[in-house]
């Protein structure tokens, strides 16, 4: 009830800060007069003493309403959580206000927990354990072999291979668009984050170099075994804040063109699949080929959103071995350079507008490092600069033009 109340208020303080500042701006139209009072500038110069101390409520509408519409509308954070979905799929970590409803409802989702826990977890987990088994052995006898057409041929078929498997194991249904477009040795394939399985989703359907830093335990035997039979680029933790290295690193794989395209997620970090937010710069310094790819999933079976902040990369695995299926469609978009004059931010701002509008994603220029970060001073100070303007004279300006 008080949260009903809450949203009540904030509706009615946000339709009543609109009608006074639509009343104030209609008003000040009609009269030719100015609705921001040109205060001083700081040198003594146009300053009305009389007026310049003058405080008017009107003054505050414009930043109550601006204030109000963030709050009721915040349009990063909810990019950080799960999206409520319109229908019930039957699990409850897909419906936050889940009671009981109906006798009937409550047996089919009874059924449903047998079916997802008892039958299919089971075997999805065999599935996994079979497909990463045989990717860590596989590629470590491939890597006794001589480099060479013959290794690179077999690195590539153990790759699909297993990566298959682990796609079955996720019950994953996915549909690829536009394979023409497909990434070419010697590139950089750049796609939106959502999920870790982001990477066996792609993986899957061809093979790739991978990126990232080196871990330990389970996760770094598979890494130790991977570049045994397909050049990876892992850095160790002291090596990945250092920007020329890894974009030496980086420049001397692409270009060697019979290596396999390096897959790059620019986000940085996992988004719910309903926006693309600020690509890093550094993969679009090199000059290489972009392959933008688009990943769209569709939630009504299975949310492949990993929020990492609330769950371990174990536990949702499990919940993903435990939804009904995982559904997506990848498209590849046609390959794309840095066009003249235009420089690495113009152009990762290109690449990701284009994956949006693809996938059906919201364009942001949020960094989604908020998702554990405090807004840059720098975004507070350009708000800041914004406002100022409005209030020494901005709108004298346009009044006069």
């Amino acid at each position: 009830y008080n949260d009903v109340m809450c949203c009540v208020n904030l509706l009615s303080a946000w339709d009543f800060f609109s009608w006074a500042t639509h009343r104030i701006e209609r008003g000040a139209k009609d009269n030719n007069h100015l609705l921001y009072k040109p205060y001083s500038n700081g040198d003594g110069s146009n300053r009305d003493l009389d007026h310049a101390s003058e405080f008017e409520m009107s003054d505050i509408f414009y930043f109550c309403r601006q204030g109000v519409e963030s709050i009721m509308d915040d349009e990063v954070t909810k990019r950080f959580s799960a999206e409520e979905l319109e229908s019930w799929n039957l699990l409850t970590r897909s419906n936050y206000n889940f009671q009981h409803i109906s006798l009937r409802l409550t047996v089919l989702w009874g059924l449903g927990v047998v079916i997802r826990y008892g039958f299919l977890l089971p075997l999805r987990v065999t599935l996994a354990f079979t497909g990463v088994g045989l990717l860590v052995v596989l590629t470590s006898i491939i890597g006794f072999l001589p480099n060479g057409r013959m290794k690179n041929f077999l690195s590539e078929q153990v790759h699909l291979m297993c990566y298959r498997i682990c796609v079955r194991a996720l019950t994953a249904i996915i549909t690829y668009h536009d394979s023409e477009n497909k990434p070419k040795n010697g590139g950089i394939c750049v796609a939106n984050h959502t999920s870790p399985i982001d990477v066996i989703i792609l993986a899957s359907d061809g093979c790739y170099a991978m990126v990232g830093q080196i871990h330990g335990g389970l996760m770094g035997v598979i890494q130790k075994s991977m570049v045994k039979a397909c050049p990876h680029i892992w850095f160790e933790r002291s090596e990945v804040k250092d920007r020329h290295l890894v974009a030496k690193r980086l420049s001397d794989h692409v270009e060697d063109k019979t290596k396999l395209p390096i897959l790059i997620f620019p986000e940085g970090t996992c988004i719910n699949n309903t926006s693309v937010m600020m690509f890093k710069k550094g993969s679009f310094e090199i000059g290489s080929t972009v392959y933008p790819v688009a990943i769209k999933y569709d939630p009504r079976f299975g949310d492949a959103f990993w929020n990492s902040s609330q769950f371990g990369m174990v536990n949702y695995l499990l919940r993903m071995m435990s939804s009904w299926a995982i559904v997506c469609s990848v498209w590849y978009l046609p390959p794309m350079t840095r066009e003249e004059g235009e420089d690495a931010v113009q152009f990762a701002n290109r690449v990701k507008a284009a994956i949006a509008r693809q996938g059906g994603l919201v364009d942001l220029l949020w960094d989604g490092g908020l998702k554990r970060g405090k807004v840059k001073d720098t975004f507070k100070e350009e708000q800041q600069k914004l406002y100022s303007k409005m209030l020494v004279g901005t709108q004298e300006d346009r009044s006069r033009s």
